[in-house]
This record gives structure tokens, sequence and C-alpha cells, in this order.
């Protein structure tokens, strides 16, 4: 059980997924000042309920149980002044529970979940592979710099969690599967539902 930095968010990031963030918060400021200068990442959890930006009276947040470490890939100042940081998915981790300190940051007590092997794609998962490359394309995910490999079924599997117009509940329960069938198959069934096809 390590501790870790934790940042809710309202979305869902999985491991090899990238994700523009836009940082105003002091707690937050210093969080990616932290994590720049020493190397380090920080985790990412999807808030099941409650505000991203701190607020008094707001209620605690509910965090979802399982996350994903990030690390900046890229930072630059927006046209609106505020930071703006890219972010690239790592490991997954379990989060055990998570106390919030006195300059509102929250720390967390997590396990590390193994990182999958490597697993090969296979020709029945082409269609999958296919709709990868056109979504490279749009100019949004050109943003992104993504460098997918290709052979790699978790990784193409991962990417499409990430881009395709999902909801944050379903990229949450695509995010906690364990094998890579599994989650092949279900993006098999999200895709033709997604076009219309039965």
């Amino acid at each position: 059980m390590t501790e870790l930095p934790l940042f809710p968010l309202s979305a869902v990031l999985v491991p090899y997924g990238r994700m523009p963030l836009q940082i105003f918060e002091r707690r937050y400021l210093d969080l990616v000042r932290d994590s720049l200068r020493d190397a380090t990442p920080f985790g990412i959890v999807w808030l099941r309920s409650g505000q991203e930006v701190a607020s008094p009276d707001a209620p605690p947040p509910e965090l979802a149980a399982v996350g994903t470490t990030a690390r900046i890939v890229d930072w630059d100042q927006l046209p609106n002044g505020l930071l703006g940081v890219t972010v690239e998915g790592g490991e997954r981790f379990d989060l055990n529970s998570a106390q919030t300190n006195d300059d509102g940051l929250i720390i967390g007590k997590v396990l590390s979940r193994p990182d999958p092997e490597p697993e090969a794609m296979t020709d029945e998962w082409d269609p999958l592979l296919d709709v990868l490359r056109s979504l490279q394309t749009h100019p949004h995910v050109q943003r992104l710099h993504l460098s997918p490999d290709y052979d790699n079924a978790w990784e193409v599997g991962y990417q499409l969690v990430q881009l395709l117009p999902l909801e944050e509940s379903v990229k949450f329960d695509l995010l906690c599967v364990d094998e890579v069938t599994e989650l092949m198959d279900e993006l098999d069934v999200i895709l033709h539902q997604l076009s219309g096809s039965d």
C-alpha cells in the first residue's frame, strides 16, 4: 500500500489514454509543480458524485474504487491564461482510503494492480483497429500526439475507451476489466450500438 496524491475528475482516465486538463486551483497547481519537478505520477480517480472545484459547504466527494496513475506529457499556458497540461494514463490502482490535507489536496492509500502483459491483436479485432485509426485523423485527437502500438490489443482497446463518446460510467466499467478478450468484446458491442447495427 502506498500513498498517492489524487486528482478527482468527472472523467475517467485509462492506461495509454491521454487527456487535456486545465489547472487553476492552488492545490492542483502545486500538485503539477511537484509532479514535473520530481518526475512523479499522481492518481486520477473518477468522481462518482461531488464537485471537482473545492467548496467549503460542499459534501465530501464520492470517489471510485479504481483509478489510474497519470504522468504529465505536455504543458503550456492556455489562451485564457490558465495552465494546460496533457496527462497520460499509466497503471491502474485500487483506492483503499483517502484523506484530505489542510490545503485541500486528497491523498489516497492505493494498491497498484499488475500491468497486463501485452496481448497480440487478432484478425477478429481488426474492425476495432480500423476505428482507432479513423479517430486519429480527427484534429482534436491529433493534438494529443498519440502513438499507439497497434500490435498490442490492450493499448488499442484502452485508447478506444478513452476516445469514444461513452458515458463515464461505461468507461469506468471498462477500466475495471481484467481480461483483454472481455474488453475487446465489450467494445465490439458498443461500436455496433453506436453505429446503429444489430
